[in-house]
């Protein structure tokens, strides 16, 4: 049913012609190693004049609320859309424009989530890293497992220099080497 779910979400969300990135569990879920989720997390550029469009893509049994949309327009930050009838939700993530936001949305990829149904993820370069800083902000195994299933899984298919470079600027770069060679589990 979460399949389903982020399938309608996505789809709505194209209507409106933001452009935007699966990241987060569901990106981790698809370049690496799966595991359950309950949450959605989509990187997006929203200019202001999208709003409307937003909201009125999401009508019931979908709920958003426009002033928090415009808030983290404001900070930076991101709002929520909530299925009321299934209790699915998704974080978008109002990108700040900063440099690796830029970056992952530019290498986003357009990958099939299920027959009949494709939506744009971020690369599994950008998803790691993503999962390296959140692990900065709130240490977590599950960020650091994650980044890890996906260097286990796209293992001679990364671009390390890229990797390297953004984790130097990110200041991740020694867990970025630790989950290259595999050595997440070790305290940090």
């Amino acid at each position: 049913m979460q399949q389903e779910f982020v399938e309608d979400a996505v789809a709505r969300l194209e209507s409106t012609g933001v452009t935007y990135a699966i990241t987060g569990s569901i990106a981790s879920n698809f370049w690496g190693v799966p595991r359950l989720t309950h949450d959605v997390d989509i990187l997006v550029l929203l200019p202001a004049d999208k709003v409307a469009a937003v909201v009125a893509a999401f009508p019931e049994p979908y709920y958003v609320s426009e002033p928090s949309i415009h808030d983290a327009l404001r900070t930076g930050t991101m709002f929520n859309v909530l299925d009321t009838g299934a209790g699915f939700k998704v974080d978008f993530w109002v990108s700040a424009g900063d440099p690796f936001s830029q970056s992952m949305l530019g290498r986003r990829r357009r990958v099939q989530l299920s027959p009949g149904h494709e939506a744009y993820v971020g690369s599994p370069e950008d998803v790691l890293l993503h999962k390296l800083v959140w692990h900065t902000i709130t240490p977590s195994e599950r960020q650091l497992a994650d980044a890890a299933g996906i260097a286990a899984v796209q293992a001679g298919n990364l671009d390390l220099g890229y990797l390297r470079q953004w984790a130097a600027r990110q200041g991740t770069a020694d867990l970025l080497e630790a989950v290259l060679q595999g050595q997440h589990l070790k305290k940090t």
